[in-house]
């Protein structure tokens, strides 16, 4: 489904990312873990078009996307939750999540859509007109997922889905991300909360400073001895 080769990355003279192979096959979920800094954002945004890659390609469904624009991109069925959130502010619930919508119309789907979403996450069908700058932390993290899921994407990219919620909050986004998983949704997580990345993936990438240095099954991860050292604290 998707597949990075040998994509290197640099911002102006220092180079972020070294070498990244990587693939999601469809109907998986992939987490990418790592430490701050490690280059888990900058590989999210290549992915997505927002930045361009010194070297490597990328491509979906076998077409090659490397230099395609973001708008392109969402298109062709991939969309991002960003790290932060990046809400617009001064726009209600209901205004955001249509923005994703922006390249559809299909009204009915979109209504499917948007009826799903506040299905998904009742507090925000709640608080439909309510600015989403005034939201708490985990309604903005809600928002920015069905922000997502509006452009129907099959493959959904997550950037740091925990940054800054409790752990009750993070479970609960967790299962409504394996709904979304269930309906045919393929998963890329980047995740620093180790434990959750690789008990809900079905494979995982460690990225340390720009380059992948393990990947393999999850389960397989979770009991190698340097994810648990390094990640874990055991």
């Amino acid at each position: 489904m998707l597949e990075i080769r040998a994509i290197e990355v640099a911002y102006g003279d220092i180079q972020v990312l070294w070498g990244i192979n990587l693939e999601v096959h469809q109907g998986e979920i992939v987490s990418i873990i790592g430490s701050n800094g490690a280059g888990k954002s900058t590989l999210i945004r290549t992915i997505s078009g927002l930045i361009r890659p010194l070297r490597g390609d990328i491509f979906y469904r076998g077409t090659m996307i490397t230099h395609q624009p973001p708008s392109e991109i969402v298109m062709r069925g991939i969309s991002q939750v960003p790290e932060g959130r990046k809400l617009f502010s001064g726009m209600t619930v209901q205004e955001n999540l249509m923005m994703g919508s922006y390249c559809r119309n299909n009204r009915q789907e979109i209504e499917e859509d948007l009826n799903f979403v506040y299905h998904l996450f009742p507090r925000l069908a709640e608080r439909r007109k309510q600015i989403a700058g005034t939201l708490s932390g985990g309604e903005q993290q809600m928002s920015a997922i069905g922000r997502a899921l509006m452009s129907r994407p099959q493959l959904l990219l997550i950037d740091e889905l925990s940054l800054g919620l409790s752990p009750l909050l993070v479970d609960n986004l967790m299962e409504a991300i394996g709904q979304v998983h269930r309906r045919g949704t393929s998963i890329l997580l980047v995740e620093q909360d180790v434990q959750i990345a690789l008990e809900h993936a079905h494979r995982g990438y460690v990225l340390e400073t720009g380059r992948i240095v393990l990947s393999g099954l999850s389960k397989d991860l979770l009991e190698n001895p340097e994810v648990r050292r390094s990640y874990l604290g055991i």
